[in-house]
């Protein structure tokens, strides 16, 4: 036999007997996962009725593995995602619903731009939501090792959210982390912060009213601050102390005002206008992917608005891609 032909058998015997162990161990994950739900005071009809079709994805586990966070370079994962034309798609979905995008921005004191670079980033304004089964997706990922605890409490949340009539099972179709609707709420976050706002009665993250409602309160809520700062793109002098550089979105450190990083970048007196005593800190986010990254470049100086879109996604650079569509949408509109 061709070696080549003998490998290439041998490559799918092995992923074939290890997707048929998977889906077998991921049976008998789920009977005792719903006696822990049933724990947790779901009732067996929901269960049953929401888990009966539900499935292990092993793409699901894949994606989990290679997000773009995890490989691309800030340039071009920002340049993808805030092109003119997801400008000019933004700005013809908010003339199409000027009015009430703007009483959503005057009443949760949110701009109305970074509202819509949210929406842009996650959904492309509505058009791609996902077509991920979420209950599969959750689930899958519950019983999978690298984030089990975090994804189990989402599952238990959304069959909560849907024991209480508060989400319809039928529609739950969104990305492969279980995310949903126009803005991608996780159902930890539907739950602690989602709005009926058009009183129909259920939330409903598909529809312009509820899910822009619901983004304003939660970036609300998390204490975003109006017309303050997101982030400023800087020249790092040389010889900087490397421990007060971030490279992880885990946790920031090395907070401090301002106007006591200012001596480390270069032309600094170009940011006079920024408030020195805003905290702030230096982020470098290409050594994470490019140990070797010369002169440090890219590097940011973020400021507390920076950290409340981390709340919202762990991700330097999606939190870099939010906020420089929201300045194209404040150049634009």
């Amino acid at each position: 036999m061709n070696i080549i032909k003998y490998f290439i058998i041998i490559f799918f015997t092995f992923i074939h007997g290890t997707l048929y162990a998977n889906e077998k161990e991921f049976k008998e994950w789920l009977v005792n996962f719903k006696a822990y739900a049933l724990e947790k005071k779901i009732s067996e009809k929901t269960f049953n009725l929401a888990m009966s079709d539900v499935v292990f994805l092993p793409d699901v586990i894949k994606y989990d593995r290679f997000q773009p966070e995890f490989y691309e370079d800030t340039k071009t994962y920002i340049s993808k995602r805030t092109s003119k034309q997801k400008v000019s798609a933004g700005i013809k979905l908010y003339e199409l619903n000027k009015d009430f995008i703007n009483s959503v921005d005057n009443k949760f004191s949110v701009e109305k731009e970074l509202l819509l670079a949210l929406m842009g980033i996650e959904t492309n304004f509505g058009t791609y939501v996902g077509k991920m089964d979420i209950l599969s997706s959750l689930a899958t990922l519950s019983y999978d090792q690298r984030r089990s605890d975090f994804f189990t409490k989402e599952l238990i949340t959304i069959l909560q959210l849907i024991d209480e009539g508060k989400i319809n099972h039928n529609i739950l179709y969104g990305s492969w982390a279980g995310a949903f609707g126009f803005f991608q709420f996780m159902p930890s976050t539907i739950d602690n912060y989602a709005i009926d706002y058009d009183k129909n009665n259920i939330i409903e993250l598909k529809s312009t009213k509820d899910s822009f409602a619901s983004a304003a309160n939660y970036i609300n809520k998390i204490g975003w601050k109006k017309n303050q700062p997101c982030f400023i793109k800087v020249k790092l002098k040389e010889n900087i102390p490397n421990n007060i550089l971030n490279i992880s979105a885990k946790k920031l450190h090395h907070k401090i005002k301002f106007k006591l990083l200012k001596k480390y970048i270069i032309n600094e007196d170009s940011f006079n206008s920024i408030n020195e005593n805003l905290i702030a800190s230096i982020i470098t986010p290409d050594k994470d992917i490019i140990p070797d990254a010369q002169n440090l470049d890219p590097a940011y100086i973020v400021f507390d608005n920076y950290e409340k879109i981390l709340q919202w996604n762990r991700s330097l650079r999606f939190s870099l891609a939010v906020c420089t569509l929201k300045e194209k949408f404040e150049n634009a509109l």
